[in-house]
C-alpha cells in the first residue's frame, strides 16, 4: 500500500473544508515562509486511501481480541452517543462555572459512583491515563509522608509479577524499586515481604487479581503488613475488571487507587487514546488530589486544595472519556456491574477449561479474568514457540494475547477472553488453539512461516527496534 504522499498529484484538490467565514489575520513575521507540504488528492483518493487504512486495522469490532491484562472488550455505541451530545461537546474549560453544571455534575456523579465501586472516599479524574494514574498515586503517598517529615520512606516495593509501569512509575516519582517475588502459587511471597519491609517503606504497589489472573488470598495480609510497617498501600486498576461490583480495593485495605476508563469501563482503548486514569484515594489523602474537583449539593464548584500536588493535566482530565464511562455504569447499574464481572471471570475458565489438556497452565487452578499459559515444554518438544503461537493465531483471525508477560513465565501466552465475546466465539477460539497445537506436534517448520494471509508477514523486529525508519524518503 502506498503512502497517501505517494498518491498526490499536483494540482489536484477537493473541497473538503468551507470557505473561510471570519476576518483573514495576518501573522507577520510569524508566517511560514514556504508553502505548507501537504499531499494533493481528489476526495476519491484520499477516502480510499483511508479505507484501505482502516480494512487493515483489527479491533473488537473485527474479531477476537484477547490481550491479556488489557480488558479489550466492546465499546456500547450508546456510550458514543451520550457523549457526542452538544452540551458535552461544546463547552470550554474556561467557562464560568454557572453555565457549565450539567458537565461539573457529571463529574461528581462519576466520582461518587466510582469511589462506591471501588472502596475510595474522593478521587481525581485529571490523569491521562493508567501509568499516568500510577505516577499521580506514587505523587500523593511520597506528598502525604513528606507533610508528616517522614522523609526517610524512600521504598517502594513492587511484585514481580506486577506491570511494567508499576517500577517505572514508583521510580519516576523518586522512590527505590524493591522487588519481592512471588511464591509457587503465583502470589506474593508473605516471608519475603515480611523481609523486604521496614521503616523506610513507603509504599506497595500491587494488582489484586494478580498478572497470572490469580485473587490473592492472602491479601489482608498483606496489606496489614505494609501498614504496620508505616507505608501506603497502591491498588493497580488495571484488573478490575474481573471484581467491580463483588470485592473493593478499599475493603482489601489499599489507599490509592488507579483506574482504567478505558478498559474496566469500556471506553475505547487503543489507537492512540484518548484514555482515563483516574486517581482514587483514602479521605486522609483527598487534601492532596491534583487539580480541581467538583463540590457542593444545588450548585457546584470547582473546588482545590493547599495540600494538592499540583495539576497533571490541563484543566478535569479526559472530560468526555468520563461521560462515557459514567454512561456504562448507569446503563449495567447495581446489577449490571458484577454480572459483568463474573461473566469476565466465567469466559476466562471456559477457555482455560477446554485448553488445559493439550496447552500447560502456569498455574492450573480457577483463575479469574485471565489465564497463562506455559508453553516452555511445547516449544522443547515441537520447537513451536509461544510466537509462533501467536502469529498463527492472527491466520485465524484473532488477534494475539499478551505474549512473554508475565516475565515470571518464560513462554507465556496471557489469554482475558474479557465479558463481551459470546460463547460460539470462545469455541472458535479454541478450536484454533488446538489446530495450532496438532500443527505445532506434526511440523512446527510451518508455524515458523506464520502469519501467511496478512497483509505483512513476520517482520524482523529486532532489526525493527534497532533500526527504525521514522520517515519515508520521497
Amino acid at each position: 500500500m502506498k503512502l497517501i504522499f505517494e498518491e498526490s498529484r499536483e494540482g489536484r484538490g477537493c473541497s473538503i473544508l468551507p470557505p473561510c467565514d471570519v476576518p483573514e489575520v495576518s501573522l507577520g513575521e510569524y508566517e511560514r515562509k514556504q508553502e505548507l507540504h501537504l499531499p494533493e488528492l481528489a476526495e476519491t483518493d484520499i477516502s480510499r486511501h483511508y479505507t484501505k487504512l482502516a480494512n487493515r486495522t483489527h479491533g473488537v469490532n473485527n474479531g477476537f481480541y484477547p490481550l491479556g491484562s488489557c480488558t479489550m472488550k466492546y465499546n456500547p455505541k450508546v456510550n458514543e452517543e451520550i457523549a457526542s451530545l452538544k452540551g458535552f461537546t461544546g463547552i470550554h474549560p474556561l467557562q464560568p462555572e454557572h453555565t457549565v453544571q450539567g458537565c461539573l455534575k457529571v463529574l461528581k456523579l462519576a466520582e461518587e459512583l466510582l469511589c462506591e465501586i471501588t472502596g475510595m472516599d474522593g478521587m481525581s479524574f485529571q490523569p491521562a491515563a493508567g501509568a499516568h494514574g500510577e505516577f499521580t498515586g506514587m505523587l500523593l503517598i511520597k506528598a502525604y509522608h513528606e507533610s508528616r517529615n517522614d522523609t526517610k520512606r524512600t521504598k517502594m516495593i513492587v511484585p514481580d509479577s506486577a506491570h511494567g509501569t508499576n517500577p517505572a512509575s514508583a521510580a519516576m516519582a523518586g522512590f527505590t524499586v524493591v522487588n519481592v517475588p512471588s511464591g509457587s502459587d503465583g502470589c506474593v511471597d508473605l516471608e519475603k515481604l515480611r523481609e523486604a519491609v521496614g521503616d523506610d517503606t513507603a509504599g506497595l504497589m500491587l494488582t489484586n487479581p494478580n498478572t497470572v489472573g490469580l485473587f490473592d488470598k492472602n491479601i489482608l495480609e498483606i496489606t496489614e503488613i505494609i501498614h504496620k510497617a508505616g507505608g501506603l498501600c497502591y491498588y493497580d486498576g488495571a484488573n478490575l475488571n474481573a471484581v467491580m461490583g463483588l470485592v473493593r480495593p478499599g475493603d482489601m485495605g489499599f489507599d490509592v487507587i488507579h483506574l482504567n476508563l478505558h478498559k474496566t469501563f469500556s471506553t475505547p482503548h487503543g489507537g492512540g487514546g484518548p484514555g482515563s486514569g483516574p486517581c482514587g484515594c483514602k479521605d486522609f489523602l483527598i487534601p492532596f488530589l491534583p487539580g480541581k474537583r467538583a463540590e457542593g449539593e444545588e450548585v457546584l464548584s470547582l473546588v482545590g486544595s493547599e495540600k494538592s500536588i499540583g495539576n497533571v493535566k490541563a484543566f478535569y482530565g479526559n472530560f468526555l472519556v468520563v461521560v462515557k464511562a459514567l454512561s456504562y455504569i448507569l446503563t449495567l447499574g447495581r446489577e449490571g456491574i458484577p454480572e459483568a464481572a463474573k461473566n469476565a471471570v466465567l469466559n476466562a475458565n471456559y477457555m482455560m477449561y477446554h485448553l488445559k489438556d493439550l496447552y500447560d497452565m502456569a498455574y492450573d487452578e480457577i483463575c479469574m479474568h485471565e489465564f497463562v499459559m506455559d508453553l516452555g515444554r511445547l516449544k522443547k518438544e515441537t520447537g513451536a514457540s509461544a510466537m509462533d503461537v501467536a502469529k498463527a493465531l492472527l491466520d485465524y483471525g484473532i488477534h494475539p494475547p499478551t505474549m512473554y508477560f508475565p516475565l515470571i513465565v518464560h513462554e507465556a501466552l496471557m489469554v482475558e477472553p474479557t465479558e463481551t465475546e459470546s460463547r460460539e466465539t470462545l469455541d472458535e477460539a479454541i478450536q484454533a488453539f488446538r489446530e495450532i497445537y496438532e500443527t505445532a506436534t506434526k511440523n512446527a517448520e510451518e508455524l515458523h512461516q506464520c502469519p501467511k494471509t496478512t497483509t505483512i508477514g513476520r517482520p524482523d523486529e529486532v532489526k525493527a527496534a534497532r533500526h527504525p525508519v521514522l520517515r519515508a524518503e520521497l
